[in-house]
């Protein structure tokens, strides 16, 4: 991956983690990495559900919406790196949910759309 990719990802991930704290979230990890898949995000909201957040960040549309990356194949590494999670964090008694955090640059303004239930376990 390129330095400019990286960085522009690097970005969107800290947007998404400042937007989630925003909302009252507390981040328990990020760039969480198993054989099975990294999960970007891993958030607890106020009442205790554990919220699972793959960031996409984009330059535009031009490849298509940050969601529709989240494929079929990459929901079954993030639902095995989430079981990871929550078994070594002990916390399988809590609910949880899968989000996608999209941001889109126009330019140097950040577009930010968060998908609650992306898809499901």
């Amino acid at each position: 991956m390129s330095r400019m990719l990286k960085d522009v990802g690097d970005r969107g991930e800290a947007l998404a983690a400042a937007y989630l704290e925003s909302k009252g979230c507390r981040i328990l990890a990020r760039n969480f990495r198993t054989k099975m898949g990294e999960l970007d995000i891993v958030a607890q909201e106020p009442g205790n559900r554990v919220v699972f957040v793959e960031v996409k960040t984009r330059r535009g549309n031009l490849y298509g919406s940050g969601a529709e990356a989240v494929t079929a194949a990459k929901q079954r590494h993030l639902l095995l790196a989430a079981e990871v999670f929550l078994s070594q964090r002990k916390l399988w008694d809590l609910p949880m949910r899968f989000d996608v955090v999209e941001i889109t640059w126009r330019g140097d303004e950040p577009l930010i759309r968060h998908i609650e239930n992306a898809f499901g376990a």
